[in-house]
């Protein structure tokens, strides 16, 4: 079972892939504060609502902030953050329902500015916390209990989506490969912009997949998650795309755009340029 903080009851069931998306977040930050040995009051997790919302509830010791915002609005907040003090480390938690469903025409335009903030999805292929309603990444033809004669609407495939909105770094990983999946994150917070690590995490009540997704050799199922071959060149944005876009489910890291400047390089940029105008400069803009 869950642990419980004093201050905030809740329950995430047992078995539960977010428990190891937890794990791979603490240990991404602690990398993280002793490779940039910069205090613990320097990272902020914001989430919106859904089961992955409690992860601001429960980092231990590695971050002393975080803001629990409305449902699909955690983009939004995250740059507020991000603007109000550029210099934090803000990491972002969301689910598949929370960021690809009401929260999905957030992506695009954070990925055009390039927003230097990392993203953790985990998607379980189900609205878990309102009891188990179909999401975005349902399978077509699923039976849930939004969709008792099974789901209609063709899933989003999260990683094909996000390489096709310009997202700089993309990576891929599964809540069982905890390791991996804090190296990723780590990276993710390094890249200079807008990073997201989807995470595969199954839900242990609404939508076990966990058989499907890694293979059960004994019921003759395929495995749909395999790692990414060490050849695959993720600066390659051509290679990334046909990876996405192939059979199953590639993990490991999928895109990380070489030349990338976030958001924040630009604005000081440009902030540069307009201090260098002269007041003559300004008036002749203005006449024209």
């Amino acid at each position: 079972m869950s642990k419980k903080n004093p201050e905030y009851d809740f329950k995430w069931c047992p078995g539960c892939g977010d428990f190891g998306v937890r794990r791979a977040i603490e240990m991404a930050m602690q990398q993280w504060m002793v490779k940039t040995e910069i205090p613990v009051e320097q990272n902020v997790v914001v989430a919106g609502i859904g089961c992955s919302g409690n992860t601001v509830h429960l980092l231990e010791g590695q971050q002393p902030y975080g803001f629990h915002g409305i449902h699909g609005r955690s983009l939004p907040l995250a740059m507020g953050v991000k603007m109000g003090n550029p210099d934090l480390n803000v990491l972002v938690v969301a689910g598949d329902g929370d960021f690809l469903s009401i929260g999905g025409e957030h992506i695009a335009p954070q990925a055009a500015r390039n927003l230097d903030v990392c993203v953790v999805i985990m998607d379980n292929g189900v609205y878990g916390l309102t009891k188990g309603q179909s999401s975005p990444t349902t399978e077509l033809g699923t039976i849930t209990s939004s969709t008792p004669f099974g789901k209609i609407e063709t899933p989003v495939h999260p990683l094909n989506l996000f390489m096709t909105l310009g997202v700089s770094f993309v990576a891929s990983s599964f809540s069982s490969k905890v390791k991996e999946m804090a190296d990723l994150i780590l990276q993710g917070m390094e890249h200079p912009g807008f990073a997201i690590v989807h995470v595969n995490s199954p839900c242990t009540t609404y939508n076990d997949t966990y058989s499907i997704l890694k293979g059960d050799p004994k019921n003759n199922i395929a495995p749909l998650v395999y790692d990414i071959p060490a050849e695959h060149d993720s600066a390659d944005r051509d290679a990334a795309f046909a990876l996405v876009q192939a059979d199953g489910i590639p993990l490991g890291l999928v895109y990380k755009d070489p030349d990338s400047s976030s958001f924040e390089q630009r604005l000081a940029g440009t902030m540069t340029n307009v201090k260098a105008r002269t007041t003559d400069d300004i008036f002749n803009a203005l006449v024209i």
